[in-house]
């Protein structure tokens, strides 16, 4: 499949397809608690998606069956919604959520505390989040895509972490995943040249110890294979002349970034 160029009416339909994700996740930051279970964060996500008039993009992918994916501690990512596993003071949580509007996609992910949490949890959930803006200052016309992955590496490296390499981001828009694919990791070519209206879901998974995952019974829920604690943190962004744009960054990160 080749890297879409988005016309400005696509980015538009982006744009907001990614504003209304950003509520989702705004309003799913605000449900997580203590007893709250993974089933109950997947109802009320798929149910704020719908209210909006759109579609949950994970709902039936490749057979997923949930709408949002809900990973709890080592599970790095697509872990499945169930009405038995409850969050528990300590935990930390990640939330990847897509949906669609108008025929456009959006993703994004956020890790959450789940009451207080330990100092190293905390740490990993910051320096994924940071991992991700050290990426995008290279998301820009001109660059190439390997230098994003190349930037998150080299940050995530700093603390002795291990940068996930069997999941990866990738380009995004009338599908989930479109080309190219948008590594974590640093890669011995430079990638594709990044073009304005690019559209890229850029997600840094990273763990507190080996990058190697394995994936449970059910298919779907890759977990860190030493079990250490592992963070998510996803926006779908636009490269652009300048500094890219980000679709989904919500409302509490603008806050903590100010």
């Amino acid at each position: 499949m080749p890297i879409s160029i988005k016309s400005e009416k696509e980015i538009e339909l982006m744009r907001e397809s990614g504003r209304l994700l950003s509520i989702v996740h705004d309003e799913l930051g605000k449900s997580i608690r203590p007893g709250i279970s993974t089933k109950d964060i997947d109802r009320l996500g798929e149910e704020i998606i719908r209210g909006f008039g759109c579609i949950p993009s994970f709902l039936n992918y490749n057979g997923y069956p949930a709408s949002i994916c809900v990973s709890i501690n080592d599970e790095v990512v697509h872990g499945i919604p169930n009405k038995k596993r409850i969050l528990k003071e300590g935990d930390i949580v990640s939330l990847d959520a897509g949906l669609i509007y108008k025929g456009f996609h959006s993703d994004a992910a956020r890790t959450h505390r789940v009451g207080t949490v330990s100092e190293e949890a905390s740490q990993l959930i910051n320096v994924t989040r940071e991992c991700f803006f050290q990426g995008i200052q290279f998301a820009k016309a001109g660059y190439h895509l390997h230098d994003i992955s190349a930037a998150i590496h080299a940050y995530a490296e700093k603390f002795g972490y291990g940068v996930v390499r069997d999941l990866v981001g990738h380009g995004i828009g009338t599908h989930l995943h479109e080309a190219p694919e948008v590594p974590n990791f640093r890669q011995k070519t430079k990638g594709v040249l990044l073009k304005p209206g690019m559209t890229l879901a850029i997600e840094p998974m990273i763990a507190a110890g080996t990058w190697k995952v394995k994936f449970l019974d059910d298919g779907w829920t890759a977990v860190t294979a030493d079990h250490s604690l592992a963070a998510h943190y996803e926006n779908t962004v636009l490269i652009t002349e300048g500094d890219p744009e980000i679709f989904t960054l919500s409302h509490s990160d603008r806050e903590s970034m100010q």
